[in-house]
């Protein structure tokens, strides 16, 4: 049976990451992944362009259980560092909103750096390959059916639930159990919102309808595009606020941010009294947007025979429209996983399990989950980065 100091799970970004680590300090490391290629999440991010990382990777843009506990990680590891690497490789990225950074040209680019990076390493790579047992004596005993290793160090670096089509499974979180390691629920990520009954009977005919908004939800707040769809609501707005929904809560939205709708109404109202109410509303929203909200809020009249009284609840309502969703989209449409190993039972510096020595998670299979927007490669990288220093 086949001996190596470090034996990583998993062939996306926080795993290859941590092998090139690994591999860069002398160790002997094996990746495995159950896939036919490497990365595959990567190649479908950003659209294509893999958004890589975000210039404002603070803590407070991470959720966990313990919000302290990314802290480190991230700080020993920063964006700045992964840039750098993305540099050095030549690489062309732009920046696109909001402190994103995504790829000139294709994800592929970024997977082959890494690849690149753990070949120059002397990582060996077994692709294709599934693990069918896990046992630790003296050390981790890794049965495949591509035959068994063995091993000191053991790095669960499979993510989360989400995306299963592409080959997501709770993998991570089974082993986790197994070695006695707690779980905190997981629950999908950075996902659109289900709606129903009259307000997905008011939204059907806004599909595809996308405006600027304010989106809040328990602790999150977030000025960006929101998009209506045949099931609800989506776009980048939504799916941040969907991190913080939790079943039973509201989401308030603000569809004027900046603006005084209520003044602006009332002011409409004074100077053009015999425009049509859903005319007026077609300057301040999207006309489809105006037409419901003509139809559905005010009465049938010009704007000078709509009394006040109306367009003040108009106006409270395009500042704050209370939405109670029904559910989410799940994890065949969640961008992330929320939840997942627990980080009291790991070290922040190192991300070893305090009770098993030797073993390791990192990235999304930890209770650490970023914002849209390079957030969550960016804790890759540092989780990745992190154990490679250790393992």
């Amino acid at each position: 049976m086949t001996h190596f100091d470090v034996v990583v799970l998993g062939a996306g970004a926080a795993g290859m990451y941590c092998a090139m680590r690994a591999g860069q300090r002398g160790r002997r490391v094996l990746l495995i992944d159950h896939a036919e290629e490497a990365g595959k999440k990567i190649l479908i991010s950003g659209g294509g362009r893999c958004n890589f990382t975000n210039t404002g990777c603070v803590p407070e843009r991470f959720l966990s259980a313990n919000p302290h506990f990314a802290r480190s990680a991230l700080s020993r590891h920063t964006q700045h560092d992964f840039i750098a690497l993305v540099q050095k490789h030549r690489i062309a990225f732009h920046e696109k909103t909001l402190g994103q950074l995504f790829c000139d040209g294709p994800a592929r680019q970024v997977v082959a750096m890494l690849l690149a990076e753990c070949g120059a390493a002397g990582v060996e790579l077994r692709l294709g390959t599934r693990v069918t047992g896990i046992t630790r004596a003296d050390r981790f005993n890794i049965s495949t059916d591509r035959g068994g290793v063995t091993a000191e160090s053991l790095v669960l670096a499979t993510g989360g639930l989400s995306i299963p089509k592409m080959g997501a499974t709770g993998f991570a979180h089974d082993v986790a159990r197994r070695f006695g390691l707690p779980l905190v629920a997981p629950r999908p990520g950075l996902v659109p919102l289900m709606f129903a009954g009259e307000d997905l009977e008011l939204m059907r005919p806004l599909a595809g309808v996308a405006l600027p908004t304010v989106a809040r939800c328990g602790r999150g707040t977030f000025a960006e595009a929101m998009l209506f769809t045949h099931r609800g609501l989506s776009g980048p707005a939504i799916l941040q606020a969907s991190s913080y929904w939790r079943e039973g809560e509201p989401i308030l939205l603000d569809l004027l941010p900046g603006r005084d709708a209520t003044a602006e109404l009332l002011a409409a109202k004074r100077a053009r009294p015999k425009a049509e109410s859903r005319t007026i509303l077609s300057e301040m929203l999207p006309q489809r947007l105006a037409q419901v909200m003509a139809e559905t809020q005010l009465p049938p009249r010009i704007m000078g025979e709509v009394g006040d009284a109306p367009l003040k609840a108009l106006g409270t309502l395009l500042k704050g429209w209370q939405l109670m969703p029904a559910g989410t989209e799940g994890y065949a449409k969640a961008e992330v996983t929320l939840g997942g190993v627990a980080t009291d039972a790991l070290s922040q510096q190192t991300m070893a399990a305090k009770a098993v020595p030797g073993l390791f998670v990192i990235g999304e299979a930890v209770d650490v989950t970023g914002w849209l927007g390079g957030y969550n490669f960016q804790w890759a990288w540092s989780s990745g980065w992190a154990a490679g220093e250790a393992a």
